[in-house]
């Protein structure tokens, strides 16, 4: 698939998932999002900027980007798809805030000029880029020197078989889902953008299968092939997302993890 067509098909998935995404717990969890700013404020308290200039990467409904606004940082948030982008909108103007504004923009290209913000972030979005390298390498360019770079997102398996196994019952479920990446591939993603990593921390997400899957719209095909791999999963242990039964649901295990990092004035 062409670069071209798998942004249109991300704009048609998130176009179509926008309003059950934003209603997601998960997403909209305050506690996670402060978790994820305060991480961010410890790592800056070592390397500060008065009045600091946040980015959101892939802001969807811009749960980040209010977050940070609310924590008196000026931010601007940036999305592929249209249909987010109003949602987070309509919550900028529901919580009344002024140093906020959201604008439709592609990752491997922002418009913006090099070492414009102190902080530049993204959450949950890198699995679904083709190109997760070329998306760091523009956070970067447009963060000054010490400037913070934070990314949160699922990770997978260390072991490759695992790691393959989530990630193509991930892809039946949502086409747009590229794949997520082990933390060795991040932290190596980091260190050859000229990143050193100071803070990281893992949490995970438990989706019940049959709202992910509704969430998502899947196809019925697809979501009979995601089951049956789940099941699967829960009988032998196939991907380490751990699945599970709880009043008659099934359940499993997302592994995600926080990167927080300081950009080096240059590479040693």
């Amino acid at each position: 698939m062409s670069s071209s067509d798998h942004k249109a098909l991300v704009r048609q998935e998130f176009t179509q998932q926008a309003y059950t995404y934003a209603a997601n717990p998960s997403i909209s969890d305050h506690d996670r999002l402060i978790r994820l700013v305060q991480a961010v404020q410890a790592v800056q308290a070592v390397h500060p900027a008065p009045n600091a200039r946040v980015l959101d990467v892939a802001t969807g409904p811009g749960y980040v980007a209010l977050t940070f606004a609310e924590a008196g940082c000026e931010v601007i948030g940036i999305d592929l798809t249209e249909a987010p982008l109003s949602i987070a909108e309509q919550l900028r103007q529901a919580r009344g805030l002024t140093n906020v504004r959201f604008q439709l923009a592609d990752a491997e290209h922002l418009p913006f000029g090099e070492q414009e913000f102190d902080i530049v972030v993204s959450r949950f979005a890198l699995h679904h880029c083709e190109d997760p390298q070329r998306v760091l390498t523009e956070m970067v360019r447009v963060c000054r020197v010490q400037g913070i770079i934070a990314i949160e997102d699922l990770v997978v398996s260390e072991h490759p078989t695992r790691a393959a196994y989530q990630n193509r019952f991930e892809q039946l479920r949502d086409p747009s889902h590229t794949r997520a990446l082990p933390i060795s591939e991040f932290l190596a993603l980091f260190t050859t953008s000229g990143l050193e990593v100071e803070q990281l921390y893992t949490d995970h997400l438990t989706p019940a299968v049959e709202q992910w899957l509704t969430n998502a719209h899947t196809l019925d095909d697809q979501a009979k092939q995601v089951r049956a791999m789940i099941q699967q999963d829960e009988l032998h242990d196939l991907s380490g997302t751990h699945p599970f039964r709880q009043q008659g649901a099934v359940y499993f295990r997302q592994l995600t993890a926080a990167f927080i990092s300081r950009k080096l004035a240059r590479t040693p």
